[in-house]
């Protein structure tokens, strides 16, 4: 019974079952009704007619039951006291009424030199003179399309259940050799052969749109498998070059140092690599819970405020490498929903890769728009841009561009930049400045469209 198609076939046959019962069942009923209802039509014109003439009552109950060669016809005729005075039925049957109508009763008949006990149909009249007439007929051949129809389901049960179970099993098989097909490729992924993909057929039906599903879930598992190896790798080279340097400093300063200010200058040194490796840890598991989709601290944001104060705030470094920052946005910005803090840390983030890859004398701009639907912030710059080739993987974590290899970093800022952008719903594009940088655009939902 653990098989699906043994279950199956057992199902089909159970229902080809249940159908034919319920077809073999309407069929009884109404060829049972039609055979009752010509059998009343024909007792009601037959009482009316014996009814109709007093005198040649008793000659119409003769001709009735003398009419029928099987002795299936039944009559009587009865004075005011009930005594039989033509007929084959030897009393008036109990309980029927005398309104012309046919009706199913008890009664003893005469048929031949017997009585017999049966059930009949039966229809009476009073006669105008006194007396009843009756006029009945057996139940024979209503009783035998009972008995034929249920002699034709069971002659016909087994074929039915034999051809329906058979039928179940092909369609079953059918459907297990595509499980089958599904269940290897699965045995692959689960030994770790994450390229393999479960076969698709050209239907387009339940199987192949599950498969489809089932795919498109081993690529994303896929490719988040590949981005955990990068991050590992990329996480423990980057821990490795500042805890070498931070294991040789404190050997050299054991080994060298004299006095206090030369261990304090190799506990500082010692500090700022800790601290360097703390953030990056740090940004990582950022970067991870905003991925997952937390949203605890989201409300009303203007965006131009909040451009006007990450411009404030860089104004300093700006000044300090001769770069031009500016600011544009436009006035009447309609509101978004959205974590300050985060959105803050995203603008400062591309601020700062911009004024650390624009050159002296260069200019960053910041622009504050609306478009359809959304507002739109764009950092643009004037330093030396990016690969077309290098502006999807820019976003990947501990990823740099070759541009930036010989700046200071750990490749996270962008990593984090993409994760914030993700959390809000907000697209993150990148493409070549009209200055010959770069330019970032981050475009968030308003309020009216955004989806919490």
């Amino acid at each position: 019974m653990r098989s699906t198609t043994l279950r199956w076939a057992l199902g089909i046959a159970a229902w080809s079952v249940l159908l034919a019962l319920t077809m073999f069942a309407f069929i009884y009923w109404q060829t049972a009704a039609y055979l009752r209802e010509e059998l009343a039509e024909t007792l009601r014109l037959e009482v009316r007619a014996a009814a109709a003439d007093p005198a040649a009552t008793a000659l119409r109950v003769d001709t009735w039951t003398a009419m029928d060669p099987h002795a299936r016809h039944y009559g009587g005729l009865f004075d005011p006291g009930g005594t039989r005075r033509a007929g084959n039925l030897d009393a008036m049957p109990d309980g029927l009424p005398r309104d012309g109508d046919a009706y199913r009763v008890g009664a003893t008949v005469e048929v031949g030199t017997r009585r017999l006990v049966d059930e009949i149909w039966a229809a009476a009249l009073p006669l105008s003179g006194g007396g009843t007439v009756v006029i009945a007929h057996d139940t024979d051949d209503i009783d035998r399309v009972r008995v034929t129809t249920l002699r034709a389901f069971g002659l016909a049960l087994v074929p039915m259940l034999a051809l329906s179970g058979l039928g179940g099993i092909l369609l079953a098989r059918r459907a297990r050799e595509r499980l089958a097909a599904t269940e290897a490729a699965l045995d692959e992924v689960m030994r770790g052969n994450l390229g393999k993909r479960l076969p698709v057929g050209k239907r387009n039906d339940e199987f192949d749109r599950l498969a489809a599903n089932v795919n498109r879930m081993l690529d994303e598992i896929e490719r988040l498998m590949g981005e955990v190896r990068s991050v590992g790798d990329a996480v423990a080279h980057d821990l490795r070059t500042p805890l070498t340097r931070l294991r040789a400093r404190l050997e050299r300063s054991r080994a060298q140092a004299q006095t206090v200010k030369e261990f304090h200058d190799a506990i500082d040194q010692g500090l700022a690599w800790i601290d360097q490796t703390l953030a990056m840890v740090t940004a990582v598991l950022r970067i991870g819970e905003m991925q997952e989709g937390r949203r605890t601290a989201f409300g009303p944001i203007d965006l131009g405020e909040l451009a006007a104060n990450a411009v404030d705030f860089f104004e300093p470094v700006a000044e300090e490498k001769g770069i031009s920052l500016t600011l544009a946005a436009e006035a009447g910005l309609p509101v978004i929903q959205g974590d300050r803090d985060l959105c803050f840390e995203a603008l400062s983030n591309l601020l700062d890769n911009a004024l650390k890859f624009t050159p002296p004398g260069g200019e960053v701009r910041v622009r504050v728009s609306r478009g359809p639907d959304a507002v739109v912030v764009a950092v643009e710059d004037s330093g030396p841009g990016l690969l077309p080739s290098e502006h999807e993987k820019i976003f990947q974590r501990f990823y740099r561009a070759e541009a930036a290899r010989q700046n200071p970093g750990n490749g996270l800022g962008l990593s984090l930049v993409a994760a914030i952008a993700k959390l809000h719903d907000a697209s993150l594009a990148i493409r070549a400045s009209e200055a010959g940088g770069c330019r970032f655009e981050m475009a968030f939902a308003t309020v009216a469209n955004h989806r919490v």
